[in-house]
């Protein structure tokens, strides 16, 4: 998403896609809504648009090439050591193999508040603490992002648990959702600009997460300002024009 009044991200790329599409076609633009793999987006030839390569995280890259990579501590471990600096360095480390694997985009830090020790991604994230979490994500975010390897802040929002998690619906007040969800991924936000955030697979109060207009829309776009990329989890998808108008871009 390019928000002509609030862009906050390098001023060179946003001038740069704003000539990209001012030339491009509809089928073109349409085309760089969905994944041309599994891990890839389209390209462009007639533009030298190339593919973006956007692997899974989060503790160091997973390789979709079958080559060794290497294995970084987990999430709760990572928020075990309560240290920012030795996050931003381990971050830079990933941020170069993901470099040498030519990847633009990882898919991580996941934030997931943990609310429920049966939740079976409890190790890949940080800890149950809203604050916490915040401060430790955005540490996670600058030292990924601090030579152009993008993040994937995940996922957005109330992902509770694996089980049916592609049909379940987390029912939230308004103050839990302030109080616990929200916090961390307002500091991550505010403070390290993720390049982009992954929307979750579940519903929340009733509402799949790619197509909630409220949280996507009047929380993240409006409120927090968060002008970069709101990708889907995989296959988490159930919509066209409800997921569009909820401002999904991938």
């Amino acid at each position: 998403m390019i928000n002509a009044n609030n862009h906050t991200a390098d001023d060179r790329i946003y001038k740069q896609a704003k000539k990209l599409l001012a030339v491009m076609t509809l089928d073109e633009k349409v085309s760089l809504l969905s994944g041309r793999g599994s891990y890839d987006t389209q390209d462009i030839k007639r533009l030298n648009l190339p593919s973006l390569q956007l692997w899974d995280g989060p503790n160091g890259v997973r390789s979709n090439n079958n080559k060794p990579a290497t294995a970084f501590p987990v999430g709760i471990s990572m928020g075990s050591t309560w240290n920012r600096l030795s996050l931003v360095g381990s971050e830079m480390c990933i941020r170069d193999r993901c470099r040498a694997f030519g990847v633009e985009v990882l898919l991580g830090p996941t934030m997931n508040i943990i609310r429920t020790p049966l939740n079976g991604r409890n190790f890949e994230t940080f800890s149950e603490d809203p604050f916490f979490n915040g401060v430790i994500g955005a540490a996670y975010v600058k030292g990924l992002q601090s030579q152009g390897v993008g993040a994937s802040v995940k996922h957005f929002i109330a992902n509770n648990q694996e089980t049916n998690r592609q049909s379940v619906s987390a029912e939230i007040s308004e103050r839990t959702l302030r109080e616990i969800y929200l916090p961390a991924y307002k500091r991550v936000i505010k403070e390290a600009q993720p390049f982009t955030l992954m929307a979750a697979y579940n519903q929340i109060n009733g509402d799949h997460a790619t197509e909630h207009n409220y949280i996507m829309n009047s929380i993240l776009r409006k409120e927090y300002g968060f002008t970069g990329v709101l990708l889907s989890d995989w296959g988490g998808v159930k919509s066209t024009i409800e997921s569009l108008n909820a401002s999904l871009d991938l």
